[in-house]
């Protein structure tokens, strides 16, 4: 199917209303992505061009930039995460899970949610075999965790034609690439529907650090003033909303304390929950209308 195909027009005005429980008014949720980057490939992100220009093998300056990341800066965010007592997604690369153990072990220590992110950062439609990449991620959770991850987020929110399909027909509950809502919606597949949860490419450290090239302290800037406005919006319905980092983008040493200022304005909201991606599901499979 085309994209379009897979979801009718709806606008979020006029929706029947999503009622959380407890009174609450929206949902945030956190995801901290852990990738594994080649380091015989070219880099799928740069830091530094080579100085002859050029692709260059081994890209060690590169290679280590992004590694710095698993080595400092996930245990940066892990403690900042720790300290605002906040549950986080753990999207991860099937290798990753075994090429980082120790990460493996803290995210399962913390009860964090496992979300399949291909079987190493590369775009899906390279992937030589869809359906193999997709099924080695997810026996590479289920091995290290002890449960089949239920989410998935494609590397870059790259898909073909056919990954909502494939996801639904390995058991794959809700997909995170469909960045178009403040609220769960569904897709169609050639099987069953999938949900779609909330995700942001706006509140990504990815977009704002290396993409558009801003200050470390835009990330809070730009998780709180889109934080404040869906809060409004979510009056008479509830909303939710993503927070995304890499370790090694927001866990460098001048970013963090930008990640942590934003989780610390959130929380003075006491009617917003800090939700997993399948806290999100459950929730919006029993509250959505028929």
């Amino acid at each position: 199917m085309r994209p379009s195909e897979r979801l009718a027009y709806d606008p979020i005005e006029g929706r029947d209303r999503l009622v959380l429980p407890g009174g609450g008014r929206m949902v945030v949720w956190v995801i901290v992505n852990v990738e594994t980057w080649s380091d015989t490939d070219p880099m799928p992100r740069t830091v530094l061009t080579p100085p002859a220009g050029g692709i260059p093998a081994p890209d060690v300056p590169n290679w280590a930039w992004h590694e710095y990341g698993n080595r400092v800066g996930f245990w940066r965010l892990m403690h900042a995460l720790d300290r605002q007592g906040v549950r986080a997604a753990l999207a991860i690369n099937g290798q990753a899970v075994e090429h980082y153990p120790q990460i493996t072990r803290a995210a399962l220590e913390r009860d964090w949610e496992f979300v399949g992110h291909g079987l190493t950062q590369r775009n899906m439609q390279k992937v030589e075999d869809e359906r193999a990449d997709i099924r080695a991620t997810t026996h590479a959770i289920e091995a290290a965790t002890g449960r089949r991850p239920r989410g998935w987020l494609g590397p870059g929110l790259t898909e073909t034609w056919e990954t909502p399909d494939i996801l639904v027909e390995e058991g794959y509950e809700y997909v995170c690439d469909w960045v178009l809502d403040d609220q769960p919606v569904e897709l169609a597949t050639r099987t069953s529907p999938i949900v779609n949860v909330p995700y942001t490419q706006e509140c990504n450290d990815v977009a704002m650090m290396l993409i558009q090239h801003h200050p470390a302290r835009e990330y809070l800037q730009r998780a709180t003033d889109q934080f404040d406005q869906i809060y409004q919006d979510a009056a008479d319905s509830a909303r939710v909303m993503a927070l995304v980092v890499h370790p090694y983008i927001m866990g460098a040493p001048h970013r963090l304390k930008y990640f942590e200022r934003a989780l610390q304005h959130i929380r003075t909201h006491r009617d917003v929950e800090f939700w997993t991606g399948e806290q999100i599901l459950d929730w919006y499979t029993k509250s959505r209308p028929a």
